[in-house]
C-alpha cells in the first residue's frame, strides 16, 4: 500500500521543478545569444555558420579587428574577419596573396601598386592618421632651445624638418644641445627611430617628407632628384642600427623602455591617441605627440581581391559603428566629428588637423629609392613570411 505524499513536500518539489525550468530556460536564451541570438538589433550567426575572410593588415590596425564589437559588426554580415599583419611594402612586394580576400596597407601607393597588379576595380580608403614623434617633454624642451621644434599656441609641438636634417648631417649628439646636462645628457645622435625602410610603410612616410624637404621643399620625381639627396637619406636609417619590421614594436620599445632607449620614434598618430584612449596608463604625463612639419597622411586603403573583400571594404568606408571605433583607436575617419567626440568624451583635447601635409612620390620613385638605401645594408632584410603574425 503506497502512502499519499505529504502536502507540503509535494508544494516543496513542486517549487523545485518550476526553479529548475526558470534555470533552463535562462540558460537556452544565453546560449542562445551567444551563438546564434539577437544582439544590437541584428542576428548573430553561430561560429559554425560565418564565412571566414582574410586579410593582410597592416599591424598598426590589429587591435581595431580584434576589438569584440567589430568582430561582432562584420558577423552580422556573416562574416568572420580573420586577419594576419605585415609591414605595407611586403604586402606590395612579397606576401604570398592567394586565398586572401582584401588587403589592407597604410599607404596609398603601396594600394595603388597592388590594385594595379591584381586588377582590383576599386579600393576604399575609410581612415587616414598624419604620421607624428612619440616622444618626452624634456625632450621638446631640448628641441626648441636649439631652435629645431615649436609649440604653437594651442599647445601642439612640431619638429622642423629642415632644421632636424641639418642637426643630423652636421652629427649632433643630445649632450650638444644646450641644456641637456640637466634634459637629457646623452650621447646618443639626435636621430629619430623608425621601422625597417625595407619593410614598413611607416619607415617609407618618414622618407617621404624628409626626401621632400631635401630636396627643396619639392616631391622626388626624377633620377637626378634621387641621386642628389640619397645620401642624406639613407643616412636616417642606416645610423639607427637595428629596425623593427612593423610599426608596434618600436612604438611599444617606446611606451616599456622610455627615453633611455626611444627618445623619439617615428608613428602614426593613431598609436598614441588610440592607446591614450584605452586608459591602460601606459601614455604617462611625460609623453609627448610631436608633429613634423612638414607631415605626410597615411592613408589606410582596402583593397578588395574578392566580392568578400568588397563587402568588408564598403562596411568600413560606410558603417558609422566602424567609423565610431575606429576613431576609438585614434584613426581619423572621413567624419571629423567622430574623430573629436571620441577623444573629447576620454577628457582628450583634439589635435588640429595638420596643414603643412605632402604627398608621397610616386610608388616607382618611392620604391627606387628604397631599393637604394636597402643595396646598403649589411645584411638583407628578413623574409615576409617571417615578419606575419600568425
Amino acid at each position: 500500500m503506497v502512502t499519499s505524499m505529504n502536502p507540503a513536500v509535494k508544494r516543496a518539489i513542486g517549487v523545485i521543478l518550476a526553479l529548475l525550468l526558470i534555470v533552463g530556460i535562462v540558460l537556452a536564451v544565453f546560449w542562445g545569444r551567444l551563438f546564434g541570438g539577437a544582439t544590437g538589433g541584428g542576428i548573430i550567426p553561430g561560429p559554425t555558420n560565418l564565412t571566414v575572410v582574410q586579410g593582410v593588415i597592416g599591424s598598426e590596425k590589429k587591435p581595431f579587428f580584434e576589438d569584440p564589437e567589430v568582430k561582432a559588426i562584420f558577423a552580422e554580415k556573416g562574416f568572420d574577419v580573420q586577419i594576419v599583419t605585415a609591414g605595407s611594402r611586403q604586402i606590395a612586394t612579397s606576401v604570398d596573396l592567394t586565398g586572401v580576400d582584401f588587403v589592407f596597407p597604410s599607404s596609398a601607393p603601396a594600394a595603388e601598386k597592388i590594385k594595379r597588379e591584381t586588377k582590383a576595380s576599386t579600393v576604399y580608403a575609410p581612415f587616414y592618421s598624419p604620421m607624428a614623434i612619440a616622444t618626452f617633454k624634456p625632450i621638446v624642451q631640448l628641441l626648441q632651445a636649439a631652435g629645431i621644434a615649436t609649440q604653437d599656441a594651442a599647445g601642439t609641438w612640431h619638429l622642423d624638418i629642415k632644421a632636424y636634417l641639418a642637426a643630423v648631417a652636421a652629427g649632433t649628439r643630445w649632450s650638444d644641445l644646450p641644456g641637456a646636462a640637466e634634459a637629457y645628457p646623452s650621447s646618443r645622435s639626435v636621430l629619430i627611430s623608425s621601422t625597417d625602410i625595407r619593410q614598413s610603410n611607416s619607415a617609407a612616410m618618414y622618407l617621404s617628407m624628409a626626401s621632400y624637404v631635401a630636396n627643396g621643399d619639392t616631391i622626388v620625381s626624377s633620377p637626378e632628384a634621387q641621386a642628389a639627396v640619397i645620401d642624406q637619406m639613407a643616412a636616417l636609417f642606416l645610423e639607427q642600427g637595428f629596425s623593427a619590421s612593423s610599426s608596434d614594436a618600436p612604438f611599444e620599445d617606446y611606451l616599456s623602455q622610455g627615453i633611455g632607449s626611444k627618445p623619439m620614434v617615428m608613428v602614426y598618430e593613431a598609436q598614441f591617441l588610440g592607446r591614450e584612449m584605452s586608459g591602460d596608463g601606459a601614455i604617462t604625463d611625460d609623453m609627448v605627440l610631436m608633429y613634423p612639419d612638414p607631415t605626410v597622411f597615411s592613408k589606410h586603403t582596402v583593397v578588395p581581391l574578392t566580392d568578400n573583400g568588397d563587402t568588408v571594404g564598403q562596411m568600413l568606408a560606410t558603417d558609422p559603428r566602424l567609423a565610431k571605433l575606429a576613431a576609438l583607436y585614434g584613426f581619423r575617419p572621413a567624419d571629423a566629428s567622430v574623430f573629436a567626440d571620441q577623444l573629447t568624451s576620454h577628457g582628450i583635447a583634439v589635435p588640429p588637423t595638420p596643414v603643412n601635409v605632402v604627398e608621397p612620390p610616386s610608388y616607382e620613385t618611392l620604391e627606387s629609392m628604397i631599393n637604394e638605401i636597402s643595396a646598403r645594408y649589411d645584411t638583407p632584410a628578413p623574409p615576409a613570411s617571417s615578419n606575419i603574425d600568425q
